[in-house]
């Protein structure tokens, strides 16, 4: 029997990718292997994800995003109207590590078209459906439509789309065609990934947003609530929603957004998710107080309390106690627990083990089962 969603034990998505993945992809990316020879593999690698999720008794199941270079940029080039470019240099996190020098651009109107990711869910319900007993579910991660804004404004973008609304209007149109083409095909748990909401007191980005939309800060903000909720308009009820407000990750590095949710709770209730997957890891998220902002009692608050960043495992107690913190300002049967992030963003992954980021996993569902059972 299928539990109720988000789990009071659940996880952002991304795994780190196994070392026959890693070689596939390197081989495929010098042109040693074909594109057929690298779904093999993945394929292979992605069921023995699934079984080992279900072995350690995580119910959300995802593919680890096995197949993806990046969490967003793979799913934004599968829309119409949006291309992969090289540039100058990869998006700097702290300490200066970089990404990849790669982007993406819109070259045209933004139209959804049969998403080639699609198909990668069906392959990962189909292998839940075979390795687990009934009481998991397939869970795929994409990004928010907001996130199309950490992207390369060219030329033709500005003569494509002179005011920011109308790419949005479009966006929002095609994103609601990929969620209706996940429900077809069987899709009951989607979770988007969200970079922009937590900037929003962060000068530099916040900058960044406005120069890139050409939008003040307040309309910035109503234009992503109404696009995620056009995305999300008529969802079926059987289908629960979530997003994941990320602050950067990368190799256990992080990006933006010091600072606490203050300037965004008051809004969360205007979103039509079901869950909010929220990072408080560390001091950079600061404390529980904006929650009491959240006056909807039909959504959860996943707390992020477990770092995918570092292999030390948290003390029990103390993240109990950190629970029982935010309980005073959201109730304790609204409230679940997680890692604050994916275990790899992108290929390369944060700097943990496979077994430490097992033992972390595993970490959130034992105290979990403490706190709920």
């Amino acid at each position: 029997m299928m539990h109720k969603l988000p789990l009071k034990a659940d996880h952002v998505g991304s795994l780190l990718r196994s070392a026959p993945i890693q070689s596939a992809r390197k081989a495929y990316q010098q042109k040693e292997m074909t594109q057929a020879e690298l779904t093999k593999v993945e394929n292979i690698e992605i069921k023995k994800l699934v079984q080992k999720q279900i072995d350690i008794g995580l119910k959300a199941i995802t593919d680890g995003e096995f197949r993806r270079l990046f969490w967003s940029h793979d799913f934004f080039v599968g829309l119409d109207g949006i291309e992969f470019i090289e540039v100058d240099r990869g998006i700097r996190f702290s300490d200066g590590v970089k990404t990849k020098p790669i982007a993406f651009e819109i070259v045209d109107k933004i139209k959804f078209n049969h998403h080639y990711m699609i198909e990668h869910f069906k392959f990962l319900k189909q292998t839940v459906d075979e390795l687990g007993d009934g009481s998991q579910v397939a869970k795929f991660t994409i990004p928010a439509p907001s996130v199309i804004m950490y992207r390369y404004v060219n030329e033709r973008e500005k003569v494509i789309y002179p005011d920011a609304t109308d790419m949005f209007k479009d966006l929002a149109r095609a994103y609601q065609e990929m969620v209706q083409a996940l429900y077809e095909a069987g899709c009951r748990y989607l979770q988007f990934d969200d970079t922009t909401l937590t900037t929003f007191t962060d000068p530099k980005f916040s900058t960044m947003m406005v120069e890139t939309t050409g939008l003040a800060l307040p309309e910035l903000l109503h234009t992503i609530i109404e696009t995620t909720n056009t995305a999300l308009q008529d969802n079926p009820e059987d289908l629960t929603t979530t997003v994941h407000m990320c602050r950067g990750n990368f190799r256990s590095k992080s990006m933006h957004a010091d600072g606490g949710y203050d300037y965004v709770a008051p809004f969360f209730d205007q979103l039509n998710y079901d869950a909010f997957f929220l990072e408080y890891d560390d001091e950079r998220s600061g404390g529980f107080e904006p929650l009491k902002d959240i006056k909807r009692r039909d959504v959860e608050i996943v707390l992020g309390l477990i770092t995918s960043k570092t292999p030390t495992l948290e003390d029990v107690d103390y993240i109990k106690n950190r629970i029982q913190q935010a309980s005073r300002f959201i109730p304790k049967e609204n409230l679940a627990l997680s890692p604050q992030c994916g275990f790899a963003s992108t290929e390369e992954g944060n700097d943990l083990t496979v077994e430490q980021q097992w033992a972390k996993l595993s970490h959130v569902i034992k105290i979990a089962e403490d706190v709920w059972n």
